[in-house]
């Protein structure tokens, strides 16, 4: 008996094939993969976008993946096959993973040693909001700048991804958090996560309105994930021995900071890079995931998400990022 040729299983994939704004993606149909040696195959069902994935889609981020690829760094779903050699996963466990981009499609094959497993009480869309943006504070708070309990944190472009993660994370650590924005509204939903102080810096000099809210001290953490004019300002708001985090430049433009404000009052400028000391520290970044994982189930990380979109709409999901329009998180359901 002579079997029919039965088309490959095939999933939907955004993908991006050459440099452009969002509206230049592709939805295209893709083989399932394949778990490979050590591999697990995942049936995505939450992917997270954030702002950088604004950038890498247009040749503007400092990592370019051979193309094709599809955006989304940061992914949660189940267990859909195992490949040779893989301990601890088979299919149906519900994991997360952190691979900086490929996630934006409905199947994705993930090296184990790059999965957790989820608490049963946390959602998929939650689980893979959390990872890029708690993560990267977390390691910003925890091992770059270690924040004490006490201290006072501010935290610019308080109202996006990272800057939520910021306002919870250091609150959990102690901290007296400064929320700064360019706007009321965000201001108060800054408030409403828990920020002990908000600043508004489109109406108010950054510098004297930390210095002000210190009692003319500073503050000991600068949380920057904004950039362009604003970082200087920051910077001569801290405290003598403040420490300043840079994490972004979602204004667009990268700061020239003068090198004589580090040497008169003793400040450190840190930079946070997830992807390579994840790649570098591995188990220790695993074991953070776990710990986020659980505090959010716990109900101790709000992890707020603004929108959710279908894989279709991905372009529509970047193009609110990009344009600022966004509290919190925006996720991709497959």
């Amino acid at each position: 008996m002579v079997r029919p040729n039965l088309p490959e299983p095939a999933m939907k994939a955004v993908l991006s094939t050459r440099p452009g704004p969002p509206e230049a993606l592709e939805l295209v149909d893709l083989p399932d993969p394949e778990a490979g040696p050590g591999e697990v195959v995942v049936a995505v069902k939450a992917a997270a976008l954030n702002f950088y994935d604004t950038l890498i889609i247009a040749d503007r981020y400092q990592e370019r993946p051979p193309r094709p690829f599809a955006p989304g760094g940061e992914c949660a779903g189940v267990v859909a096959a195992v490949g040779p050699g893989v301990a601890g996963f088979a299919p149906g466990d519900r994991v997360a993973a952190y691979l900086r981009w490929g996630c934006a499609q409905e199947k994705v094959a993930v090296p184990a040693d790059q999965l957790v497993k989820l608490p049963d009480a946390l959602s998929f869309e939650r689980a893979a909001a959390l990872i890029i943006v708690y993560g990267t504070t977390f390691h910003a708070l925890q091992d770059r700048a270690r924040l004490r309990p006490g201290e006072t944190l501010a935290v610019l472009g308080a109202a996006g991804g990272v800057g939520v993660a910021a306002i919870e994370l250091g609150k959990l650590m102690g901290a007296r958090v400064i929320a700064c924005a360019s706007s009321p509204d965000k201001l108060a939903f800054c408030r409403s996560l828990g920020a002990d102080d908000s600043l508004d810096y489109t109406r108010q000099d950054l510098k004297a309105g930390l210095r002000a809210l210190t009692g003319g001290a500073g503050v000991d953490v600068v949380y920057d994930a904004v950039g362009g004019p604003y970082s200087e300002l920051a910077l001569r708001g801290t405290a003598f021995g403040g420490r300043f985090l840079v994490v972004g430049f979602a204004a667009g433009e990268i700061p020239k900071i003068p090198l004589n404000l580090l040497l008169l009052s003793s400040r450190d400028v840190l930079g946070v890079n997830l992807g390579g000391w994840a790649r570098r520290h591995r188990e220790t970044f695993r074991a953070a995931l776990a710990k986020l994982f659980d505090w959010a189930a716990e109900g101790r990380l709000s992890v707020p998400i603004d929108a959710t979109f279908p894989l279709t709409e991905t372009a529509a999901a970047l193009q609110a990022i990009a344009g600022r329009r966004v509290r919190g998180k925006v996720v991709l359901v497959p």
